[in-house]
């Protein structure tokens, strides 16, 4: 396994977990979003381009959603 897919399984894993936890606390939507940034730039190191715009996409709407529970 190279550096970059072990990084893409990182983001992704983070994902997930990020994800199955954001009923716990607001701050796991904040880390959902910031894992979704980083599923964003393995998509576009590994040159899968519309992967990573669309986890750009992600990591905005998570990051508002983040805004909107945190106020």
């Amino acid at each position: 396994m190279d550096r970059l897919t072990a990084f893409g399984l990182f983001a992704v894993s983070a994902m997930l977990v990020c994800y199955a936890l954001e009923a716990r606390s607001h701050w796991w939507t904040l880390a959902f979003a910031g894992s979704c940034l980083l599923g964003s730039a393995y998509g576009f190191l590994q040159g899968a381009w519309p992967f990573g715009l669309i986890e750009g996409i992600w990591a905005i709407v998570a990051a508002h959603r983040w805004w909107r529970m945190a106020r």
